[in-house]
């Protein structure tokens, strides 16, 4: 594990073979869920000469866990887009995120299309997609997390219960059916425990709904963050995951190259659903064997 210092942040980082002759590979988790979450990812990547890294967000120990910061997405960007700055030294990277990863990573190709060379984008469309589905009840209930995390204390409470139970019950909800990953699961929720993580990690979905939680020095940034995207980018989703259908016609807010596909026999974490298809479409979409 690796430390980079980024926007006022000490990011911690899994790599793999940072002496590689290929270029450099960000991985980048969502929630409930931390950089391990791409375990299988990062050798896949390392074993044909990538330069992996897989940084924890901020609020994700053992990345800094700020008690006065801000979470509001432009932030996250600006969090993304100097770390890719300070380990690529001046050259851009190839993305990949999913979940939150994937809403920071629309985000930051609009903003700062110069950082990335190409990108994957997993489980979560476009954010004008994400609007239009709030008016659908199906996605509403599948995105109850949302409002129920902006309520003050309860969500900490509830998560919390139970050796927190609820995130069980979330990574259950959003996988195929007896799908298991019991020990990731409980070193995903050892994390949450640690002290200010809860509120950090809901800090994010209490600022995406409450624009009074966004830093109003990133009022530039935001309205880069709208542009179309040029990156070349491969969107995945589970094809068990509800979202899926929200990604079958984003093409419109790219002007580079764009392709989705439907993972099979997976739902909202394909990379630990159905690793070795995640990885036959990051080999291919990225180079493949030819990463020097």
């Amino acid at each position: 594990m690796q430390t980079f210092h980024a926007n006022g942040i000490d990011f911690a980082c899994l790599t793999a073979n940072t002496e590689g002759p290929g270029p450099a590979v960000l991985l980048l988790h969502g929630f409930p869920d931390n950089a391990h979450t791409w375990g299988h990812q990062m050798a896949a990547l390392a074993r044909v000469g990538y330069r992996v890294y897989a940084p924890f967000l901020r609020g994700y120990p053992p990345t800094t866990v700020p008690t006065d910061g801000w979470f509001d997405k432009a932030t996250l960007v600006a969090d993304i887009a100097a770390l890719i700055e300070v380990i690529g030294q001046g050259e851009p990277m190839h993305f990949v995120g999913q979940d939150w990863g994937a809403i920071i990573g629309y985000a930051l190709l609009a903003a700062h299309p110069e950082r990335v060379r190409r990108a994957v984008l997993m489980a979560v469309p476009h954010p004008a997609e994400v609007r239009r589905s709030l008016l659908d009840p199906r996605h509403i209930h599948r995105s109850f997390h949302w409002w129920f995390f902006q309520l003050p204390e309860l969500p900490e409470q509830a998560i919390a219960e139970r050796n927190y139970a609820f995130i069980d019950y979330l990574w259950q909800y959003w996988t195929t059916a007896g799908f298991e990953d019991v020990r990731h699961i409980a070193q995903v929720k050892t994390m949450l425990a640690q002290p200010g993580v809860l509120g950090a990690t809901l800090g994010y979905y209490r600022a995406m709904l409450d624009p009074s939680r966004g830093d109003p020095k990133l009022a530039a940034l935001r309205e880069r963050m709208a542009r179309p995207i040029p990156v070349p980018t491969l969107a995945l989703c589970g094809a068990d995951d509800l979202r899926a259908e929200l990604m079958d016609d984003q093409g419109a807010f790219f002007t580079g190259p764009y392709r989705f596909e439907r993972i099979p026999g997976a739902g909202h974490f394909p990379q630990r659903e159905q690793p070795e298809a995640v990885n036959e479409w990051l080999l291919d979409w990225l180079g493949g064997d030819t990463a020097g």
